[in-house]
């Protein structure tokens, strides 16, 4: 019985997607964006699990700035803008090479392209889930570029399959994780680009990386983030170029591709956390554009000498990791 009512419900999912898919676009886009912010609102005030996580997150990490009205009010923003982001990502269908000044602004991606070319060498773009991050890779297919994207699968593998062509837009490469990392190294090595998302939290082992965030008094806190983007940029030689996207007013989106990131000195750990700086440099600006409703600190330091949030734990493996060299 319960596994016939998991494969109705998975139907179910999937076919909301597709209706999503196919009514989305036909709204404007201030009646997107609205929809969005009621949807995230709504969100935030009947998921209490998300909100206390998110809650507990931006307490740990930038506290000591803001009240309690305030932190609750950059956590229901947050969930505002995750809801107008993915809705954005259905009605990015309405964005063609003729209207995509209208929607977007972008700026660092053909230098960084230039670049590669004249060095006879790949791309790594990464992004942080901040901003509107589903229309980084939607900036850089209306530039003619096109990437192998990762993108982490769903329980439900119909829903993988619906943001897989969401997020090809009949360019790119969509990758699931299983694997990805040979797949997308061939790929830089052949000179091609590459998109992934930086602060995706991961299980303590190879693909992994302790990376600190929010330092406060010399004491950050850990995450236990991907290395995939250090990897494709040590070992294949690419350029890595992050990537910030800042929502603007009426629904606009300004999509930045930062200045290469220095990659010879070092080893993979020290360029993972120079690549998170400059993602938290804007978070701490703009704390609201960032996902606070996810588990970022799953795991904690045996001897922590900060506050984690409640559903944070002690790991022997997360331990040992903590020694890796910079």
């Amino acid at each position: 019985m319960r596994r016939n009512w998991k494969a109705y419900r998975y139907r179910l999912e999937a076919l909301g997607c597709r209706i999503l898919a196919r009514f989305i676009p036909r709204l404007s886009r201030n009646g997107c964006v609205g929809l969005g912010q009621l949807v995230g609102a709504l969100a935030y005030h009947f998921d209490a699990r998300g909100r206390s996580i998110g809650i507990a997150n931006i307490t740990a990490a930038l506290g000591d700035r803001y009240g309690d009205e305030q932190l609750a009010e950059i956590v229901r923003k947050s969930y505002q803008n995750f809801a107008v982001t993915m809705l954005s990502l259905f009605w990015s269908s309405r964005i063609t090479e003729a209207n995509a000044l209208r929607y977007l602004e972008m700026s660092g991606f053909k230098e960084a392209l230039e670049r590669a070319a004249s060095e006879g060498r790949g791309v790594v773009f990464v992004c942080a889930h901040e901003g509107n991050w589903e229309w980084g890779a939607v900036a850089f297919s209306l530039l003619g570029g096109w990437a192998s994207i990762v993108a982490e699968d769903f329980k439900n593998p119909q829903l993988t399959e619906v943001f897989v062509q969401l997020r090809a837009r009949n360019r790119h490469r969509v990758i699931p994780q299983d694997k990805s990392i040979l797949k997308m190294l061939r790929a830089v090595l052949r000179g091609e680009s590459a998109g992934l998302v930086g602060d995706l939290n991961l299980d303590p082992g190879g693909a992994a990386v302790v990376v600190e965030a929010f330092k406060k008094d010399g004491e950050g806190l850990e995450m236990c983030a991907t290395r995939l983007h250090a990897v494709l940029a040590k070992r294949g030689k690419a350029l890595l170029v992050p990537v910030l996207t800042l929502p603007l007013p009426g629904g606009r989106c300004r999509v930045m591709a930062q200045a290469p990131m220095e990659v010879e000195s070092g080893g993979e750990r020290l360029l993972c956390q120079k690549t998170w700086e400059v993602f938290e440099s804007f978070i701490v600006e703009r704390p609201e554009l960032w996902l606070w409703a996810y588990k970022h600190f799953r795991y904690r330091p045996e001897h922590a000498l900060r506050p984690y949030p409640f559903y944070s734990s002690t790991n022997a493996d997360f331990e040992a990791m903590r020694g890796e060299v910079w």
